[in-house]
């Protein structure tokens, strides 16, 4: 029986952070992934509510009832999501109309009850085995590390529908294993009628939406959700996880001699290429390959293709999309690159002569388990560094986008003047195109004189290009303009009038998509709440505040309950030292995916590496718990997480050019010793408290929510070095509170 309670936990472990896995990713492409963040960070606290709720009602704790409450984990796994999506939530509305609360409210309860029937779950499980909690939580950890492997090999091997039912499958293992040989029918009836039911009823529902054209393909992986419109006859458009798009254009595979005939690109090229008798291009970000085909069309010798999402490169070089692209990826002159753009150029010096940026980043989120805000690191400071060292002595690099333009220029004049560079003003100028609502900036690597600067995108289609603005250097009449503002009196001064933030981001910092501004939150902005920050409404704090609110007004007095009733309590500095490790501990979790992603590369490579072997540590430290003294535990992982803010992000920057194996080692050893004495706290303290396992997991549980959301707000406003310091000081308070309670035992 015991063997399978080891199982069972793991199990169960391995569906919940599937399902957070999953849940991730399939909101964040449906809803956008800041209400994403917030419905399913609200959802998680139901892991802690379960457990409190097994203290609150202690009859409850039952053998006969564990495989119920397993059942109904799965259960609720397997229906709230298309329960949700039918409620048609539009988040734009949830000031304006009261039955869109409703709804939200809805949709969490939903959400979280699944979490709910996992805490009890979990609880009970260690409440009634409490010699064993020290490798219970081992198996914990240990099935949460399997899950991140499995849903990533499920997701991208099956799609979203067979995910779904794989997230609830090992729960309803675990409620067969242990049910008495008359129970085991309830479980086994409901996984075999539910995996029916989504398989031959077409799976999950999507949210409705008008799409502006016929969708002819779709495809879910862990990595994006990819949609294929045909425009017309002669375009089509790649879209991911409904926001970015990326255009495919048709073609016959053969190249036209005259230039009457070449393909007319809205942001144009041609003439910085004409420049180099061998162009070598790199396309930031290629997608469905509209850089690929003007660099090929104006004869560039060496093209590199660099796409974070593989499925779009599988299907431009082999699938559907390649005759329809006249098959430009496997052109002699190309080289396909699936990696993270930042990282694959930072093994390269002195080699591009032009670097083309078109809209480069999507803002697909990377599941986490912890859903955090992330963000990627392409558009930061030293970002424009590495940039400027590819480009060859002649260089350009040509970087679109529609909205972060001001806080790039920001960011570059940052890098310029890190690096010395003479006169930096005179190596860059910004156009607005305005037809396309689009602004460009062109860095050059060598000063730019008037000819080059006025006659850069001049062969672009001349419908757009007679709107063409010049921002930096400005024309007579532009003068006040934004960038102009930034140019000649700096961020700094411009900052406390400008509409948006205009910060330059770093690697320590680098959310650049959080334009928002506190200073914008007014009444009459909220009637309609935006989905993305452009505008400057600060949309991503308002949520995290609106998380920390629910949690310090309900969550907290939720958790200070059982001290109204009679029976067993846990003294208060015991409370505090479970809250503390449970904020400790998701702060350094978040904290840690997201630096290791600057080095990896932002691809799930990085996710699962960090979180499998944070929890494979985790769970071996657990199991070892009791043979350290806290001393050693603590100071363990203050030591480490001081040494990883200061030393080894500069390992990222001295080992950035090994390829991707190398880089994963290393990133496997520095977080391997943080992970193992992580794993430590909770199982040497809660063995000191057998009978209120169930209160401590649960104190734990809400402070991990807690923790989660508090990082990102502190990270997105101070850095990652401060939040990763935040961390340590939990570790060090959890430490002093130990030492108060229970002294050197």
């Amino acid at each position: 029986m015991a063997n399978k309670k080891f199982l069972s936990i793991g199990l169960l472990s391995l569906s919940v952070l599937s399902t957070e896995l999953f849940w991730t990713r399939l909101f964040s492409a449906e809803f956008y992934y800041t209400f994403a963040f917030l419905i399913l960070s609200l959802a998680v606290l139901g892991l802690g509510l379960g457990a409190l709720f097994l203290k609150l009602f202690p009859k409850l704790n039952k053998p006969v009832l564990l495989p119920i409450w397993l059942s109904l984990t799965g259960l609720m796994i397997l229906i709230a999501v298309p329960i949700v999506f039918n409620l048609n939530l539009d988040f734009s509305k949830l000031i304006s109309e009261a039955g869109q609360i409703t709804k939200l409210i809805a949709a969490i309860l939903l959400l979280g009850s699944g979490f709910f029937f996992g805490g009890i779950s979990i609880a009970q499980i260690l409440k009634t085995n409490p010699d064993e909690i020290p490798r219970l939580y081992m198996a914990d950890f240990i099935g949460a590390s399997v899950g991140v492997l499995l849903f990533i090999f499920i997701m991208n091997t099956f799609g979203a529908d067979i995910t779904l039912v794989y997230c609830a499958l090992p729960v309803f293992i675990a409620s067969f294993l242990l049910a008495a040989k008359w129970w085991k029918i309830f479980p086994t009836t409901l996984i075999i009628a539910l995996s029916l039911y989504f398989i031959f009823t077409g799976g999950i529902p999507e949210q409705k939406r008008k799409e502006p054209a016929p969708v002819i393909y779709t495809h879910w992986d862990a990595t994006a959700k990819i949609k294929v419109y045909e425009f017309d006859k002669e375009s089509r458009g790649i879209n991911i996880d409904n926001i970015a798009n990326t255009p495919v254009y048709r073609f016959d595979g053969k190249w036209p001699e005259v230039d009457s005939l070449k393909y007319q690109f809205s942001i144009d090229v041609r003439n910085l290429m004409s420049r180099f008798d061998k162009c070598r291009f790199l396309s930031l970000g290629s997608g469905g390959g509209a850089d690929v085909f003007q660099a090929l069309q104006y004869t560039a010798a060496e093209v590199h293709a660099v796409e974070v999402i593989p499925h779009i490169n599988y299907i431009m070089k082999e699938g559907f999309l390649r005759d329809y692209s006249g098959n430009i990826f496997n052109d002699s002159r190309v080289k396909v690159i699936t990696e993270d753009a930042r990282a694959y150029i930072r093994k390269f010096e002195n080699k591009f002569d032009m670097i083309y940026s078109l809209s480069s980043n999507s803002f697909a989120a990377f599941a986490s388990g912890s859903f955090a805000l992330a963000e990627n690191y392409i558009f930061t400071t030293e970002a424009f560094i590495d940039y400027w060292n590819a480009l060859s002595e002649n260089g350009y690099m040509s970087v679109e986008h529609q909205f972060y333009t001001p806080r790039l220029v920001s960011e570059l004049i940052d890098a310029l003047n890190q690096m010395e560079i003479k006169n930096p003003t005179s190596h860059f100028a910004v156009y607005d195109f305005a037809s396309l609502r689009r602004k460009v900036l062109l860095i050059s690597k060598k000063p730019l004189d008037d000819a080059t600067i006025n006659s850069a995108y001049s062969n672009s289609d001349p419908g757009i290009y007679k709107a063409v603005k010049r921002l930096f250097p400005p024309m007579e009449d532009n003068k006040k303009n934004i960038v102009n503002s930034i140019v000649v009196s700096g961020w700094k001064a411009v900052a406390d009038t400008a509409k948006i933030d205009v910060s330059p981001c770093t690697d320590d910092r680098p959310f650049i998509a959080q334009l928002g501004l506190i200073r914008n939150i007014a009444p009459t902005n909220l009637e309609k709440v935006p989905q993305f920050e452009f505008t400057g409404f600060p949309l991503s704090r308002v949520i995290m505040l609106i998380i920390l609110a629910v949690c310090i007004v309900l969550i907290i007095p939720l958790n200070l309950l059982p001290y109204l009733f009679k029976g067993e309590k846990l003294k208060f500095i015991p409370w505090l030292y479970f809250f503390s490790i449970g904020l400790g501990y998701m702060m350094i979790e978040v904290i840690l995916i997201q630096k290791y992603t600057l080095f990896i590369g932002s691809t799930i490579y990085s996710l699962a590496l960090v979180l499998t072997v944070l929890l494979v540590c985790s769970g071996i430290g657990s199991r070892q718990s009791l043979k350290y003294s806290h001393k050693i535990i603590f100071l363990a992982i203050a030591g480490w997480l001081l040494a990883d803010i200061f030393i080894f992000k500069q390992l990222f920057y001295l080992f950035d050019s090994w390829a991707l194996t190398p880089r994963l080692i290393l990133s496997a050893i520095l977080i391997a010793p943080v992970g193992y004495f992580m794993g430590m706290p909770f199982p040497k303290a809660a063995t000191k408290y057998p009978g209120l396992v169930d209160w401590a997991f649960a104190v734990n549980g809400g402070a991990s929510v807690i923790g989660s959301v508090l990082i990102v707000l502190i990270a997105s406003s101070f850095g990652y070095s401060v939040a990763l310091g935040l961390g340590m000081i939990m570790y060090l308070v959890a430490f002093a509170l130990y030492s108060s309670e229970f002294g050197n035992r």
